[in-house]
């Protein structure tokens, strides 16, 4: 027995047949004369698309489907290629809404967004992510969630708002728009995993192969992984699986081999295209398992550079054909997912178009979304309400503000060896590194001269009250400090300064927000962004509003506290994540993440 939903499409498919094949019926828009991007063949030609309600009728010569009642719309010298997948991505990186991202990335051409909820699902669990999958239905673009099926990722080296295993698979996978498992960071390390924590393995093995006995996708979190280690986590996802960490050729070519579909990331500060492409440029390979995805975008790269139409314009800059590069943001994502209703201009498939005007710049002149217009000349032309969450998503830091002794390092004489995390711009792994610093009465000092300066973790949910405290090298600044309650992945508060009292004054103005993020010097809050939702999100702000408020947070981190990052605080925000080497902070100290273990962060 048919679903109301197939039976709805069965309909509709009748009606495509009725223009096809009656002289009665007509398609409601035609495409005319533009340059088909053929996905599927890796051609572009002159023809023309039809359109019947949501769905592609014809590709060719159209002239018979035009009636009295059809939209002719001239497209002579554009190309229509088929809207952008990003097939991995966190809304909450860009503190925004599915809906204001949307309102941001839709323009751009990205029709479909495959989103990861492991970061609010770290804060609040499966009612957030629940929440998040709600939303869903609020944006006219194809959306849908893979959640965490572990959280923590490292059950011993950190903490979380809320503990995800096997036991919430069936709920949450089986909830609408829930489209199966995120990337699987609990077997990230998988040596150190099997030897320190090995019933996660099984915890993990339990949650992948439900979700694949429904037919849903599990993805991979595989970085740095070769031979045995690589091929117990794609066995561990269930077979096959993505891998959205890699970051050198020699590392493509090994996942592609052994059949991984690579998620060649390209977002606000962390970019690893340009070194996997080299296995297609270089060395031939088929790019067929090759997907173009951001994983983290901040707002204001959205606004101002674009979306996944920028990450394909930087592809093609790589040496990539323009349609090849398209074909790693459509059809090969959506053979990966099994979206056989997008990803290709066929007949019957879903009308998901971008028109193009400069196929190498990615010039995107127009959007159509399900056959209707949603975009011209980079503006969204449809009203999309704004979006609140529930209270049940809010409220959750829940810990009493701190004092500087609660961040003070410790050290006896008048100097030290201190070890610090070394920033790696535009990635989340990190280096190592020793610095001799001053001991003043017992604390450890900051060397602004050496940019050693403090970085510690904070636990925010009130469950064990853990602060994290180590140095780093490579934020640059030379007075002041920031918070704010994203540290990726567990999202407790993460604060870096020069000095322990604005680094108090700005962890304290987080928690009484409620989370977000502060910028402090001389004693006072100099700016702040509250993101009530899971403290990572902000539902009272569109995304432009976003836009231009991080972007006035990061000029102050700049001008008057002498940073130099780009994009600081997804910078600092990744120095927490405990499954990627080399050195991390959580709130349970100075993670040696290669060894799986804790490092005091003075040298005794």
């Amino acid at each position: 027995m048919l679903k109301p939903r197939d039976v709805k499409k069965a309909m509709e498919y009748r009606e495509l047949i009725d223009v096809l094949m009656s002289d009665k019926h007509f398609a409601d828009i035609v495409l005319y004369n533009g340059n088909v991007i053929n996905v599927i063949t890796r051609e572009a030609y002159r023809a023309d698309i039809a359109i019947k309600g949501d769905y592609i009728v014809l590709v060719g010569d159209c002239s018979s489907l035009i009636g009295p009642e059809t939209q002719v719309v001239d497209v002579t010298g554009l190309y229509l290629s088929p809207g952008f997948i990003d097939s991995h991505m966190h809304f909450e990186s860009s503190m925004l809404t599915i809906t204001e991202f949307s309102r941001l990335s839709i323009p751009s051409g990205t029709t479909t967004l495959i989103a990861d909820p492991h970061e609010i699902g770290n804060a609040l669990g499966p009612v957030a992510m629940k929440a998040m999958a709600d939303e869903c239905n609020a944006v006219p673009n194809f959306v849908r969630l893979q959640v965490p099926a572990l959280t923590p990722d490292a059950p011993r080296l950190e903490t979380a708002g809320v503990d995800v295993n096997s036991k919430d698979m069936e709920d949450l996978l089986n909830y609408p728009n829930i489209f199966g498992i995120g990337e699987l960071q609990g077997f990230s390390l998988a040596k150190h995993v099997y030897k320190n924590t090995p019933e996660i393995i099984t915890d993990l093995l339990t949650s992948t192969i439900y979700a694949r006995s429904i037919g849903k996708p599990v993805d991979g979190n595989a970085p740095g992984l070769f031979g045995a280690e690589l091929a117990a986590h794609i066995i561990c996802c269930g077979g096959t699986c993505s891998c959205h960490e890699t970051t050198t050729k020699e590392e493509c070519i090994e996942k592609l081999r052994q059949g991984v579909y690579v998620f060649m990331r390209e977002g606000s500060t962390q970019r690893n295209m340009a070194e996997c492409i080299k296995a297609v440029t270089e060395e031939g390979l088929d790019s067929r398992r090759l997907i173009l995805v951001t994983d983290d975008m901040v707002a204001e790269d959205l606004e101002k550079t674009g979306h996944m139409n920028d990450v394909i314009r930087r592809t093609i800059r790589e040496g990539v054909d323009p349609i090849e590069a398209i074909q790693m943001a459509t059809i090969n994502p959506a053979t990966y997912w099994g979206l056989d209703d997008r990803g290709a201009l066929l007949p019957g498939r879903v009308a998901d178009i971008a028109v193009i005007s400069d196929i190498r710049e990615m010039t995107v002149e127009a959007v159509f979304i399900k056959g209707k217009l949603v975009a011209s000349q980079g503006q969204l032309l449809i009203d999309l309400p704004k979006y609140t969450y529930p209270d049940v998503v809010k409220n959750s830091v829940k810990r009493a503000p701190i004092t500087e002794a609660d961040l003070e390092i410790r050290a006896d004489g008048n100097t030290a060896t201190v070890r610090y995390i070394q920033v790696i711009p535009d990635q989340n792994l990190t280096e190592t590194g020793e610095a001799q610093v001053r001991v003043n009465r017992g604390v450890v000092e900051a060397d602004i001269n050496q940019d050693v300066i403090y970085l510690a973790c904070i636990e925010r949910y009130g469950r064990n009250g853990n602060i994290g405290k180590t140095m780093v090298k490579g934020v640059g600044l030379k007075q002041g400090a920031f918070a704010q309650s994203i540290a990726h992945d567990t999202h407790n508060i993460t604060v870096t300064g020069t000095n322990l009292r604005d680094m108090v004054v700005a962890v304290n103005r987080v928690i009484e927000m409620g989370g977000g993020v502060a910028v402090a010097n001389n004693g006072r809050v100099l700016d702040e962004l509250p993101l009530p939702v899971g403290g990572l999100i902000t539902d009272e702000l569109t995304g432009p509003e976003v836009s231009a408020k991080i972007a006035n947070l990061e000029k102050i981190v700049r001008e008057q506290l002498g940073g130099t990052l780009h994009a600081p605080f997804m910078h600092v925000s990744f120095l927490a994540l405990s499954t990627s080497p080399k050195w991390k902070i959580t709130d349970k100290g100075l993670i040696d993440v290669d060894n799986f273990e804790i490092l005091d962060p003075v040298v005794r």
